[in-house]
């Protein structure tokens, strides 16, 4: 879908700029060029760039779950 008409600039091209390093609004605009003429597609831009952002954040299961370890973690007093 285009967010920025303006510029041409798609969703994907939003997804692309994040996962090459874009976290903010300000970079979408020196990188893309988005909200840089009118400005009526930056609240679009925005919940792009966070969509893109959330999608980068692993939702996997912490990497020690169900780990038991083989060794006893009681400590003796001295």
């Amino acid at each position: 879908m285009y967010v920025c008409v303006c510029n041409a600039v798609t969703e994907r091209h939003i997804g692309q700029a994040v996962s090459e390093g874009a976290s903010t609004l300000r970079e979408l605009r020196n990188r893309l060029g988005v909200a840089g003429e009118c400005g009526r597609c930056a609240t679009c831009a925005r919940d792009c760039l966070r969509s893109a952002l959330a999608e980068q954040i692993p939702t996997a299961e912490p990497a020690l779950a169900g780990f038991v370890p083989s060794f006893s973690f009681a400590a003796e007093a001295v």
